[in-house]
């Protein structure tokens, strides 16, 4: 058992967090396991309740335990990430690196488009538009909501498309022979509200990470509009920027 330095210049509950955090980074506390108790750790280490409740407020702001009334402190499950350097499916991307993606399927709507939707799709206000609503599960926890928008004739294709297990992406490549160009995106924070509470599984007004993605044909057609609700605490986008070269002060 490792001690504390009570005559260090750092701070015990520093020194305690930083110890608890190499234990959790070393797989020593598993993923999802429940942490000993604020008693025990104090114990453990001689230390006072303060202390640990300090050590552990830390370790929980930066996102590597999350505590769950009346049952105790667990650690939490390393985020899965994309990168979007290219144009990808999230299964596309994220089985390439060993996890499973499942989809449930939660509608497949024939709806008027709203401004909106009309806007990015260049169609008529009030025409039928294909509207899909799926939950992605990354190893069976879901990770995002997903809703996408289609042009009606294009969506009536994925009537019976295989929804659960695959990207729309593939089936707009594969199963309509549609060529995939490029998609412009934008990102921004949103608060849970009852609908994405229900469906990933979250606490009304946790933050969520909404993306508006609009996917262009490759002779530049709008295509595919979307919007995405990821789990902060679940998932990253990661992206790689270059700095222009030639850049002057």
């Amino acid at each position: 058992m490792a001690e504390l330095l009570p005559l260090s210049p750092v701070p015990l509950y520093t020194q305690l967090k930083d110890l608890l955090r190499e234990r959790i980074l070393d797989g020593t506390y598993a993923p999802h396991s429940r942490m000993p108790s604020e008693n025990e750790l104090g114990k453990a280490f001689d230390v006072s309740r303060i202390t640990v409740r300090q050590a552990l407020g830390d370790l929980q702001k930066e996102g590597l335990i999350f505590k769950i009334h009346g049952k105790g402190t667990f650690v939490a499950k390393p985020k899965a990430f994309q990168n979007v350097s290219t144009l990808q499916g999230l299964a596309e991307s994220m089985t390439q690196m060993g996890y499973e993606v499942i989809n449930r399927l939660r509608s497949l709507r024939h709806v008027p488009a709203n401004a909106l939707v009309a806007a990015r799709l260049q169609v008529e206000e009030g025409s039928l538009v294909t509207e899909i609503r799926r939950v992605r599960l990354i190893n069976r926890e879901p990770v995002s909501l997903e809703i996408t928008w289609l042009p009606h004739a294009v969506g009536e294709k994925l009537e019976k498309a295989d929804l659960v297990t695959r990207d729309i992406f593939l089936l707009l490549e594969n199963d309509c022979g549609i060529a995939l160009g490029h998609a412009d995106l934008a990102i921004d924070a949103v608060l849970a509200d009852s609908d994405l509470t229900q469906a990933l599984e979250v606490e009304e007004g946790s933050p969520i990470m909404r993306i508006e993605r609009l996917t262009h044909t490759a002779d530049g057609t709008p295509l595919d509009f979307e919007h995405l609700y990821y789990r902060g605490d679940a998932f990253q986008y990661r992206l790689r920027i270059d700095r222009q070269k030639g850049a002057k002060a």
